[in-house]
């Protein structure tokens, strides 16, 4: 059985001077405002880029903690960001890179095994595995 969460987003009129709005089924982002402006200039808004770095922070944080409880270790804090790299290139835009900062603090946990805990917590916390995984498409074109 998955568990199935929803995002959608909208944008008009086409390209540059487009606006679009985004929203999340929980209503944490509701209509919040996303365009070229808020992406590739200083505009009020949102961008996928960062929702990408919220969503991959908060996925590695949570599955380290669990991961760390598992392990037997109850006492501690994780504060995490990541950088979400948009280069431009020959085919257009390319996302090449999330940068994980990780500040910890875990009570009586060696060096070495934070170390070990955390690279698992990476590779498989469930963002880390969307990243590299194929994308499907359906859709829908009605005529105006």
């Amino acid at each position: 059985m998955s568990i199935v969460k929803s995002g959608s987003a909208t944008y008009k009129p086409l390209g540059k001077s487009g606006k679009g709005s985004i929203s999340t089924q929980t209503g944490a982002l509701s209509n919040h405002p996303y365009g070229f402006n808020t992406r590739f200039e200083d505009g009020k808004g949102t961008n996928p880029e960062e929702l990408i770095g919220a969503a991959h922070a908060s996925c590695f944080t949570m599955a380290l903690s669990f991961a760390l409880a598992d392990a037997g270790y109850d006492d501690g804090e994780l504060s995490t960001t990541a950088k979400i790299s948009l280069d431009k290139t020959d085919g257009g835009f390319e996302i090449s890179q999330s940068a994980l900062n990780l500040i910890a603090k875990v009570a009586g946990i060696s060096q070495d095994e934070f170390a070990k805990i955390a690279q698992g917590a990476k590779e498989n916390c469930p963002v880390s595995k969307l990243l590299n995984v194929p994308i499907t498409l359906n859709f829908e074109l009605s005529k105006s």
